[in-house]
């Protein structure tokens, strides 16, 4: 008598795996060894990326600032040396904001810290 090794639930791991790698190009996305591989190799770089996203925003905010700072005169560290001495409470997520979409308003912030 062969040996009972629970194909029901084997089964439904593998299927759980290739419903996960739907989209996926080429064999990726049909046969289970590489369709395990590469949805592994995905979730762990997603998890790394969720990371990942908020330095390069935070990067990107600089620079918007620096660019932002510079056609006043001032450097990056300058300017938010002279925020956090002026004691304004915006974080760098808005006054990247301002800098890009409301020059006007940023201006007065370079104002204010002069």
């Amino acid at each position: 008598m062969p040996r009972a090794k629970n194909r029901v639930a084997s089964r439904a791991r593998r299927k759980k795996i290739l419903k996960q790698t739907k989209g996926y190009f080429g064999r990726r996305k049909n046969v289970y060894t590489v369709a395990k591989n590469a949805l592994e190799k995905g979730l762990a770089y997603a998890y790394r990326d969720r990371r990942q996203k908020k330095r390069n925003f935070r990067s990107l905010w600089i620079q918007r600032i620096n660019a932002g700072a510079r056609q006043y005169g001032m450097s990056y560290s300058e300017f938010i040396g002279k925020v956090n001495k002026a004691n304004i409470s915006l974080n760098r997520k808005v006054l990247a904001d301002l800098a890009m979409n409301h020059p006007e308003a940023f201006k007065a912030v370079v104002d204010a810290v002069k």
